[in-house]
């Protein structure tokens, strides 16, 4: 069986780096791989950092440090951030109970800091803390068949509820499969297994049972903009979570956690000095264009594209909140586009209604539980 990397090779791809790691931009024809995504079911490799961290205080350890509750029974998992003292998002992250031992799923390049730096506060409690990228492949299945998918390759019944996870195998090859929080917007779940099998079961996904589609992080980056889901590189970074509306991150009952404080001020308080919000333009802004309401600056653009889907420039904007809270009920929000206003109507997130829906669409603090 040909590597991962061969199979790549293979269809074409063309390979960029994120967080030091090499993966797939694309195959040829990302708008057509996007379209075949959205319409039926695709394949990805995802570029993650795995740390792995057992010790019989490990649940406690991990806990005491992370936005959200971490699970204490095996197949369930959660999604975390880990916060500044100032409560800005320093990472976010998957955390998975599997048994004896966690694992944590962060964006390429986040998975050493973060290992080192919890490694030299474990002090006396009983745990062990080992960066394992190198050891595993996370592949996504992503698409409105993505069920029958992996149905037809998988030997155990699909997860129906976000991040739990099962375990079985394809053919010969031991996996895991976890239920997304549809990311895509599309039903959607991530198949972990030992980097040295990554090959085989890449192939089975893509050309066993019900086929898929390859795809990389350019349909990656459309899909995920089109079902309004905020990523670390360009919406989380820096942030604080409250402007995001990023709810399903934070468990406030939890008690103490690293910004928990700050977090937890401007969640009682119900004023979040920012939103995030959609917008549609004629023409397609940089990341970091400012947005007007009238002649005043109210915000900037994190991330934009032409819309497959739609066939129209769509954008993720953070702006201040009473622009967010109108949604420019104004009728004057324009956008900066080589130098020139250009009209930016507001709309309400996702861009395109799919199969599923993204964990990760913006939450009102006001009501930080709905």
């Amino acid at each position: 069986m040909r590597s991962l990397a061969e199979l790549h090779e293979s269809h074409g791809a063309t390979v960029t780096e994120r967080g030091g790691q090499s993966v797939v931009a694309q195959y040829g024809q990302p708008t057509r791989t996007h379209q075949a995504v959205r319409s039926g079911v695709g394949v990805i490799e995802h570029g993650v950092d795995v740390l792995v961290v057992t010790g019989a205080d490990r649940v406690d350890y991990v806990d005491n440090v992370v936005s959200n509750r971490v699970p204490t029974t095996d197949g369930r998992g959660v999604y975390a951030l880990l916060l500044t003292p100032r409560g800005r998002i320093r990472t976010d992250m998957y955390v998975f109970n599997a048994g004896e031992r966690l694992l944590v799923l962060l964006p390429p390049g986040e998975g050493e800091p973060v290992g080192t730096e919890w490694a030299e506060k474990t002090f006396i409690q009983d745990v062990d803390i080992d960066l394992a990228t190198e050891s595993f492949a996370v592949l996504g299945v992503h698409g409105p068949q993505a069920t029958e998918k992996l149905a037809s390759v998988f030997t155990t019944t699909t997860p129906e509820q976000p991040l739990r996870f099962v375990r079985g195998s394809m053919g010969d090859v031991g996996v895991t499969a976890v239920r997304t929080d549809g990311l895509t917007g599309e039903e959607g779940y991530a198949v972990i297994c030992d980097s040295a099998d990554a090959g085989e079961v890449f192939d089975t996904l893509e050309t066993r049972g019900l086929n898929a589609v390859p795809f990389g992080y350019q349909s990656w980056q459309t899909l995920t903009l089109e079902a309004g889901t905020p990523l670390f590189r360009s919406e989380l970074d820096g942030a604080v979570p409250n402007n995001l509306g990023l709810a399903a991150a934070v468990d406030y009952e939890k008690g103490c956690f690293v910004g928990q404080e700050v977090v937890s001020r401007v969640a009682n308080r119900g004023r979040p000095t920012k939103r995030l919000v959609g917008l549609r333009t004629d023409r397609v802004p940089a990341a970091d264009a400012a947005v007007f309401d009238g002649p005043e600056s109210v915000g900037t653009v994190t991330r934009a594209a032409e819309s497959p889907t739609l066939g129209k420039p769509i954008a993720l904007a953070l702006v201040d909140r009473e622009v967010g809270d109108s949604l420019g009920a104004s009728g004057s929000l324009t956008v900066r586009v080589d130098g020139e206003e250009r009209p930016a109507t507001p709309v309400t997130l996702p861009f395109v209604e799919g199969s599923d829906r993204s964990g990760r669409l913006p939450v009102s603090d006001d009501n930080p539980a709905e």
